[in-house]
């Protein structure tokens, strides 16, 4: 962990600073990420093409936990490289609505996520290096991030809407004017045409993040002890993967991964499509909503891990995302039931995603925690994206299409069945020790 670049005991952490950073954060990446699976494809992008710009992600994550952690960490002061990636990432977010040929597309967006992405980790860094009490201040600060997505979702009710309809309707006062233009949705060509939007958001939002970087705390590189240290710590967490209980874990992780990366490659096509009806201005808030049930579920968190523990928390969690696509499968035609299914998000994310988060904290040795948190992150924001961004759009526009008409249940089946099977790996070979775990004594339950 970076040192303290303040004294904590005698300076307050700026809360309102690291919330707002957060915040800024994540709204960035919440507000091109929903539409854009479903924006390549009307661009005339091939399954493949799409392929490599949406891999620019995970590969960035992959490359960003290294980099962040071994160069930019260590050379640059944390407020200022925020400042930069930020201020050439959301130039390359307004360079996005300016083309639609591949390759400038393609580099764009390589440019973005590699500067974006191991801002990630920095923040992470900053925040850490000005709280008094991490253990405790930490979550509410980062829930500025999920705060952040839920933010960016919302505008887009307004943004994308067809205006000439709502004038047409000829609206009489204010109520009857919004309620005109929340239900009166772009479409087909009109929607695509307008979906640029969500970069130009994005690239205001990482404008204002590097203007307001240069407003936090002063936060100095760290200088490493040792660069062998550093290689040594990631080397003993790899070795840990030799205990089995965190070998299925890892494997668990990377099959999580690629079904919750499937819901964001299929969702907004799916939402869109004339089974559910979902208006396009409702496609990025109707997904958010997962994200005000994560905030509900992470308060709760902490008393379900002591009553459930952690195997039967973590099955929880994966079998909330099959619940989720048998809905998407078997109930299209309910556009409620498919609204209100995202709920189980928060479940999906809080009881499995921070859950492992949590467990690795609790099993791994305290001088390879932050390097075991690494490699699990390689599985849940690179590997596991890796192979859904890969594999996802070629399932969607040519396995499961056909004549224009989509088969979504047989395509839903897919992550549904590896949820549940995913599940029953943890219930038959997940069983961390009660004592003598990989780093220490660290009971079951948490």
């Amino acid at each position: 962990m970076r040192a303290n670049a303040l004294d904590n005991s005698t300076t307050r952490t700026p809360r309102a600073k690291l919330f707002t950073m957060m915040l800024l954060q994540i709204f960035i990446w919440g507000a091109w990420l929903p539409l854009i699976f479903g924006y390549l494809p009307t661009l005339g992008f091939s399954p493949s093409e799409q392929s490599w710009i949406l891999n620019a992600f995970p590969v960035a994550a992959i490359v960003g936990l290294f980099f962040s952690n071994q160069f930019a960490d260590r050379n640059f002061a944390a407020e200022k490289f925020l400042s930069f990636s930020h201020l050439v990432g959301g130039l390359s977010m307004f360079g996005l609505t300016m083309t639609t040929e591949f390759w400038p597309f393609l580099i764009l967006m390589w440019v973005h996520c590699l500067f974006y992405v191991p801002t990630i980790s920095i923040t992470n860094s900053i925040a850490f290096a000005h709280m008094k009490d991490p253990a405790s201040e930490f979550g509410p600060i980062r829930m500025g991030g999920t705060v952040g997505w839920i933010l960016a979702a919302w505008p887009f009710a307004f943004i994308l809407v067809d205006w000439a309809a709502v004038r047409a309707a000829e609206p009489v006062g204010l109520i009857d004017l919004i309620g005109t233009a929340l239900g009166s949705g772009l479409t087909g060509d009109a929607l695509r045409a307008a979906t640029p939007w969500t970069f130009r958001v994005a690239g205001f939002a990482s404008l204002a993040l590097a203007a307001y970087a240069l407003l936090l705390p002063h936060t100095p590189a760290r200088k490493a002890v040792s660069e062998s240290m550093d290689k040594l710590a990631w080397l003993e967490a790899a070795k840990l993967l030799k205990h089995p209980f965190i070998m299925v874990l890892w494997i668990v992780t990377l099959a999580d991964s690629f079904v919750h990366n499937a819901f964001f490659n299929w969702a907004a096509v799916f939402f869109s499509s004339d089974a559910v009806g979902i208006p396009g201005n409702w496609i990025m808030p109707v997904m958010s909503i997962g994200q005000v049930a994560e905030i509900l579920t992470m308060i709760v968190l902490g008393t379900v891990l002591k009553k459930l523990g952690w195997r039967t928390t973590m099955m929880v969690g994966i079998l909330g995302y099959a619940f989720r696509f048998a809905v998407f499968a078997w109930f299209p035609e309910s556009t409620l039931f498919i609204v209100l299914v995202n709920l189980v998000h928060g479940i999906c994310y809080a009881f499995f995603f921070a859950t492992v988060y949590i467990f690795v904290d609790a099993h791994f040795p305290k001088d390879v925690r932050s390097s075991a948190q690494g490699l699990f992150n390689v599985m849940i924001l690179g590997v596991g994206a890796l192979i859904a961004n890969s594999i996802c759009p070629w399932l969607l526009q040519t396995v499961y299409t056909v004549d224009g008409v989509t088969d979504f249940k047989s395509m839903f089946m897919i992550p549904m069945t590896i949820s549940i099977l995913a599940a029953l790996l943890l219930a038959v070979a997940f069983r961390p020790p009660v004592h003598g775990a990989a780093g220490g004594d660290v009971p079951d339950r948490p």
